[in-house]
């Protein structure tokens, strides 16, 4: 194990962290990047996946560069190591000028033991140039790990290039994580990454605490109603998700009308109600939080009694992830879809417009050839596109993983292929179309699973190919209308 032994290790699991005895798998995965080998691991939500990276981080001599899409799990796990004397930076977009400027320069002085940061943070060249001044970087770490792979639930194009930093970055032993990936996502994942010949640590998908159930409806006051009764009837605290902003509105108003003690949380909240609305949840003042998939990330509240989809989820591995979040202590705890077919339509309408279509990737390559003689900044291309920011940023991604474009350390984006036509573009932009045929495809996974008659634990374990999967688990509703668990 080189300069670190295991003696050593343990101490640090002890004394840092506060525990005797390793969750299944950790012990694997920490003992595998000690060792400088890459690793994917797949672990349920709530299994502990943070310690296997933070625990060989703290022994191995040198910086750990962290890559996470959520900004709230970052501050989370920041906070959580800063108490325990850890110097960490989190470099995001939350920063102002200032601090960016500070943490860059501490960065730069090697006094951080933890960089965390955003993919699109790390698409930045001079962020690259920043982090190969640090002596040493002991472990790429790779949270959320099925966002870089095309066929995942939730792809993020800014992870494509992060196979091509971790080589720039002088290729340190990587750990990939994540709770929800099929075999053609795993496969994926270590392709996009370049490590081929990781090694999987895959603790299975099963729940055995976690009962299921789905609840059929076919019109929206009845579903409303039964809300309400499922959660006077409920012990603990728990989540209602929802699919829209508006619907956590209608929701928290309604169940609020029932004399139901519960809070909205939604991405369009201030911050301030935000944090007070989670303060309120963290310390059992609610009997639910109304929420889109926004809020649950990184909340460390492992008494979640029970997880309450009011609306049909977009994709099996995202419904796991998130009825995942229940009874992460160990005792039962009850996951309820309360499905509509109408749900179908909504799902449909949202994922219409989540690829760009081919005149997207005309308008943007149209806008670089306009800017070319002076390579433009996003924010130049953003003034003279009439595409949307987060659609242009899609757009320029593909280029760059297609070679159609270069970022400089500046920033700046060089038009390499000015001569493609709208046909190249319409090749160049294939891939998306695949996906979005996947995308109907996981959908419809999905409306499987609500509208089932046999046993749900049974289909999830077979959809992720795990082999414990059963002919019935004898804890979840064996049709697809009755309140039963």
């Amino acid at each position: 194990m080189g300069q670190v032994s295991w003696g050593e290790v343990r101490r640090r699991f002890t004394d840092h962290f506060g525990f005797r005895r390793f969750r299944p798998g950790q012990a694997r995965a920490v003992q595998a990047a000690i060792e400088g080998r890459d690793t994917l691991v797949l672990m349920p939500t709530g299994s502990g996946k943070s310690l296997c990276f933070q625990l060989p981080a703290l022994a191995l001599p040198g910086t750990t560069v962290v890559v996470s899409p959520l900004i709230a799990l970052m501050k989370d796990q920041a906070d959580s190591l800063r108490e325990r004397g850890v110097e960490v930076a989190v470099v995001n977009s939350t920063l102002k000028v200032g601090e960016e400027r500070r943490k860059v320069e501490e960065i730069r002085a090697g006094r951080k033991e933890f960089v965390y940061t955003t993919p699109e943070r790390l698409a930045d060249p001079a962020f690259r140039e920043l982090l190969k001044t640090q002596e040493k970087i002991d472990l790429f770490v790779v949270d959320e790990a099925h966002c870089v792979s095309q066929w995942g639930h939730d792809f993020r194009p800014e992870y494509l290039g992060l196979g091509a930093a971790i080589e720039e970055l002088g290729r340190p032993p990587v750990l990939a994580l994540t709770a929800t990936a099929t075999a053609e996502v795993v496969e994926d994942i270590l392709r996009q990454l370049r490590i081929p010949d990781a090694e999987v640590v895959h603790t299975g998908f099963d729940r055995p605490n976690l009962s299921l159930t789905v609840e059929s409806f076919a019109a929206e006051p009845a579903r409303r109603a039964r809300l309400a009764r499922l959660l006077a009837e409920a012990e603990g605290t728990g989540i209602v998700y929802t699919a829209t902003v508006k619907a956590v509105g209608e929701l928290t108003e309604f169940l609020q009308e029932e004399g139901l003690a519960v809070a909205p949380y939604h991405g369009r909240l201030k911050a301030t109600d935000r944090a007070e609305n989670q303060d309120r949840f963290m310390n059992d003042e609610l009997k639910a939080m109304v929420a889109t998939n926004a809020f649950g990330l990184g909340i460390d509240k492992a008494d979640i009694r029970f997880v309450i989809h009011h609306q049909l989820p977009s994709t099996i591995e995202a419904y796991y992830q998130e009825f995942g979040r229940a009874g992460r202590d160990g005792r039962p705890a009850r996951c309820t879809l309360l499905y509509r077919p109408d749900d179908k339509a909504l799902r449909r309408f949202f994922q219409a417009g989540r690829y760009p279509k081919a005149e997207d990737l005309v308008n943007a390559h149209h806008a670089l050839k306009r800017l070319a003689e002076a390579p433009p900044t996003l924010a130049d291309l953003r003034a003279i596109s009439p595409l949307g920011p987060s659609r242009l940023r899609v757009v320029l991604a593909l280029f760059r993983d297609r070679g159609v474009v270069r970022e400089d350390l500046e920033g700046r984006f060089h038009l390499l292929q000015p001569d493609l036509d709208p046909d190249d573009l319409a090749r160049v932009g294939r891939n998306y179309q695949d996906r979005g045929e996947a995308d109907r495809l996981r959908l419809q996974r999905m409306i499987e699973y609500a509208e089932l008659r046999s046993c749900r634990w049974a289909y999830l374990l077979d959809y992720f190919g795990d082999e414990s999967a059963a002919a019935a688990c004898g804890r979840c509703a064996l049709n697809g209308s009755g309140p039963s668990g």
